[in-house]
């Protein structure tokens, strides 16, 4: 059990709170820029992983003489990995630090990256898939809080959503790569992005909280002072970080079960809900199955096909431009709802097609619904939740809270990937009408109970949901 202390102890002087006009403004220095394009290097590999399975279908079936069941198990079990890289990803980053769990996790990349160019037999290619699936969930979760413990608070909510724009880059690169070039090579292209980031990791600094955690104070001044610039003035931040860090030192170190006590209770719903609305809302049914999608509607899956990846990097590119000028919530707010309308327009195109009205125009609604949908998820609800995940967990409880919260994600993921053409078998038209609910209860979700973090420090955030008391 973990000890006790009074809530009112834990708390900051209120002075260094509100003292708005000492804190210096922030800047976008060199090194902050060089830092997080490490970090989303990584984010590059993720949407390799996820994009590479796609385009290599058919020439890795037939070279490997591999059944339907086969390449089913091949692209589920990245997966599995990534749901067990997720689970052990907070404590690994908790124990070695952020920067060294991005290398750690590059390694099972590199070595499944490996595997797969080396395969002779399904065995290896399945044996590679899930050390590629493993370095992706434990990436999945240190990123963004990665990037949200190294920036302002001003930029903080643009810079941890490049994320998932280099994500939607990384699967767009790939399937457009894997159209010209074999299995094998594109493989060893998925290397480099992990080498790149090896490397840069030598160079980038720590993240400065994950310092002030483990107590090595005068890292923590020097890697802030990097990250600031030198000549910045960092005393105010300095003094903040340091005040809330030794106030927890009263506490132990989190576990899963302490994420369960009541002063972690809005925290943990509102990080758990939105993953949970995020994978249930049918993303990965549309990103996974969108060719079957557009083929069932009558439409041109190829032409569909470019047309979302025309939509989506615009779209995310907006959406990190927006993320510390609107707020999360708005964004939050607009994209839910555009999903919403979104998988309802696909389920209508399916509804006219049963009773056979429009016919003509059923594909074109089905094509405008995808398009509304991966343009509105891109927007905000595709990343925003991982920004809000690395920004509501205080320090103490960051690394099991993370993991948590991760895991979900996947396992949503898997479940969503597993059941959508037995749903679409079902009833195309009930299963869009479903996702269109759910996307209806998550702008009910954030209006009500996700905070706005726009502006805030990491402690600031804390303090507001709950977690303590001013």
């Amino acid at each position: 059990m973990r000890g006790e202390i009074d809530e009112a102890d834990l708390a900051p002087e209120t002075s260094l709170i509100k003292k708005e006009n000492q804190e210096p403004s922030a800047t976008t220095t060199t090194t902050l820029l060089f830092t997080t394009l490490v970090a989303v290097s990584g984010s590059f590999v993720f949407g390799s992983a996820i994009g590479y399975s796609s385009p290599v279908q058919s020439d890795l079936t037939k070279d490997l003489n591999l059944s339907v069941a086969e390449y089913s198990i091949f692209g589920s079990i990245l997966t599995i990995g990534a749901m067990i890289g997720a689970a052990m990803s907070g404590r690994i980053a908790d124990l070695i630090g952020r920067r060294a769990t991005m290398g750690f996790s590059e390694m099972f990349c590199i070595l499944g990256w490996l595997a797969i160019y080396l395969s002779k037999v399904a065995v290896w290619l399945d044996v590679g898939r899930f050390l590629v699936g493993y370095g992706m969930g434990v990436l999945s979760f240190v990123i963004p809080v990665y990037i949200a413990e190294i920036t302002p608070k001003e930029l903080r909510g643009g810079f941890t959503t490049v994320h998932q724009l280099m994500i939607c880059l990384g699967v767009s690169v790939t399937y457009l790569l894997g159209s010209f070039i074999g299995w094998r090579i594109l493989a060893l292209i998925g290397i480099i992005p992990c080498v790149v980031q090896m490397i840069g990791l030598f160079i980038v600094p720590e993240s400065p909280r994950w310092l002030a955690k483990v107590g090595r104070w005068e890292e923590f001044e020097i890697a802030l002072q990097r990250l600031r610039g030198e000549s910045a003035d960092t005393s105010y931040e300095s003094s903040e970080i340091k005040d809330y860090t030794k106030r927890l030192t009263d506490l132990s170190e989190g576990s899963l079960v302490d994420l369960f006590q009541p002063r972690y209770a809005k925290s943990l719903f509102v990080g758990v809900g939105l993953m949970v609305l995020q994978q249930f809302g049918g993303v990965n049914g549309i990103a996974f199955y969108a060719s079957s999608i557009f083929e069932s509607a009558g439409f041109s899956s190829k032409i569909g096909m470019i047309a979302m990846v025309v939509v989506q990097i615009p779209m995310t590119t907006i959406g990190v431009l927006l993320m510390d000028k609107s707020g999360r919530r708005p964004l939050l707010l607009i994209s839910a709802t555009g999903t919403c309308i979104g998988c309802f327009l696909i389920g209508l195109s399916f509804s006219l097609q049963v009773v056979s009205l429009f016919s003509g125009e059923t594909s074109y609604i089905a094509l405008t619904g995808v398009l509304m949908y991966t343009g509105s998820f891109s927007l905000g609800m595709g990343g925003i939740p991982w920004v809000i995940m690395s920004e509501i967990f205080p320090i103490d409880i960051k690394g099991p809270a993370g993991s948590l919260v991760t895991v979900v994600s996947w396992i949503g993921s898997w479940i969503i990937s597993f059941t959508f053409n037995f749903l679409m078998n079902w009833s195309p038209t009930g299963t869009f009408y479903v996702f269109a609910t759910v996307c209806g209860v998550t702008v009910i979700f954030v209006a009500k109970l996700v905070p706005e973090t726009k502006g805030r420090t990491l402690e600031e955030i804390q303090y507001s949901i709950g977690y303590v008391q001013l």
